[in-house]
């Protein structure tokens, strides 16, 4: 579960290093891996390599589309509205989804073989070890990304140094619109990896966006290692607390960590770099 929330907080991050953007359409975009997955292998019957690398696309194209025909006429206005429009993005892609796809939930097959994994007699199921590899795969290749190529750095820099960044003849506009491309594709692999444990419908991506969402703020807004800190904090306390309240509850439990995290410190576990407010 850790890692499932680190995997959304990771989309959420990668927008917030070059747009200071909330995109509270994240968890949608996990949703729809998962279900264009789904359709592309049982409605088409395409191979699963082929259909999680289409549906991957597919993610990917929605989420330039998202930018371009909301975000960008918008571009001008203040983060408080833009951060807006993204939740009314997400209505319409949860609801579009619905009308497309259908809304009963859907379930992918795992990756490999069902037959659970014993280490140091704790059963765990492949798919599990599956998305805990990925997540590590998926870090290092964003820390590779924003350390260790110009592209990278060209995205933070148009969020943390705007008049920086225009001086150096970088266009801002294009780095948000990658950036949304690169946090898409991250939300569409984390929803195919996840499917097979937990099944996916229309709506299961608002709960799991907000998730994510705290996730960010817990290990460290900004900052990939403290969404991946995060996300196994935020896993590992809500599975521990089913042993104390009823399993109804788990939910909440996100949420009451948020409210203590805000209050006692705002800045997360590991910090938060400081962000520019001025618009992109």
């Amino acid at each position: 579960m850790g890692a499932i929330y680190a995997l959304v907080a990771l989309g959420f991050v990668t927008i917030s290093r070059a747009s200071q953007i909330i995109n509270f359409a994240q968890g949608e975009f996990v949703m729809l891996g998962g279900v264009a997955t789904f359709f592309l292998l049982n409605g088409v019957r395409l191979p699963y390599p082929l259909a999680a690398l289409i549906a991957v696309m597919i993610v990917v194209l929605v989420g330039f589309a998202m930018y371009l025909s909301v975000l960008y006429p918008l571009r001008k206005a203040s983060i408080l509205i833009l951060i807006m429009a993204t939740l009314g993005i997400s209505i319409f892609l949860s609801s579009t989804s619905g009308l497309i796809f259908g809304t009963l939930p859907k379930a992918l097959p795992p990756f490999t073989d069902e037959q659970p994994l014993m280490f140091w007699g704790i059963s765990m199921l492949p798919q599990s070890v599956w998305v805990l590899v990925s997540t590590l795969v998926l870090l290092t290749f964003l820390y590779l990304l924003s350390h260790r190529t110009l592209l990278g750095k060209a995205m933070e820099a148009s969020s943390t140094d705007p008049l920086g960044a225009d001086l150096l003849g970088i266009s801002r506009s294009l780095m948000v619109f990658l950036a949304f491309g690169v946090s898409a594709g991250v939300g569409a692999f984390a929803g195919i990896l996840i499917t097979p444990i937990f099944f996916t419908s229309y709506n299961s991506g608002t709960l799991l966006g907000l998730k994510g969402f705290i996730a960010a703020v817990l290990g460290g807004w900004g900052k990939n290692s403290g969404a991946i800190l995060g996300g196994f904090v935020l896993g590992i306390v809500e599975s521990l607390s089913l042993a104390f309240i009823p399993s109804g509850y788990k939910d909440a439990v996100a949420f009451v960590i948020l409210l203590l995290i805000l209050y006692f410190r705002p800045k997360g576990i590991l910090g938060s770099p400081f962000i520019d407010s001025r618009r992109w």
